[in-house]
């Protein structure tokens, strides 16, 4: 029994990219809290975070029209990390860790901070534009599912 309970534990993490669609005019406080709880302060910032925490479930459905969130794949992350990654210390990674060295340590359980990166990634605004004001199937925000490494791509 106490095996079963050791694989629960180190079931696959599902990361989630969220990228913050929204500007900061007219956010209601609860919705600015959770948005800064999760390191989501500007527009265009975005955050890996794992989606089996059910607290983290819970943040996204609150601030889903603030939004545009789905599963990540680990090329999209690797060129993200690469190419957006900023050092605690400073702009330019300087970290002695590689890209896909960066990635397999999130996918082991590992946070940013631990492997010397800052929390989050500042994006610039979308190559093509976007519709920022619908839901998904026409629009970017709420979960995007797969499509959100499109998205990330135009914003790298």
């Amino acid at each position: 029994m106490v095996e079963a309970k050791e694989t629960d534990n180190k079931k696959e993490r599902k990361l989630v990219a969220v990228i913050r669609i929204s500007g900061m005019i007219k956010v209601r406080k609860d919705m600015a809290s959770t948005l800064d709880r999760l390191r989501l302060r500007r527009k265009y910032s975005c955050v890996i975070v794992d989606i089996n925490d059910v607290n983290v479930k819970g943040m996204l459905d609150k601030i889903k029209f603030y939004v545009a969130y789905g599963e990540i794949d680990d090329k999209t992350m690797e060129k993200l990390v690469k190419e957006r990654g900023e050092s605690v210390q400073g702009r330019k990674m300087d970290v002695k860790l590689s890209a896909s060295e960066v990635v397999k340590g999130l996918r082991d359980g590992k946070k940013l901070s631990d492997l010397g990166l800052k929390g989050f990634f500042r994006l610039h605004p979308p190559r093509g534009g976007i519709d920022s004001k619908i839901q998904y199937p026409k629009g970017v925000l709420g979960n995007n599912k797969k499509d959100i490494n499109k998205l990330i791509g135009r914003m790298v």
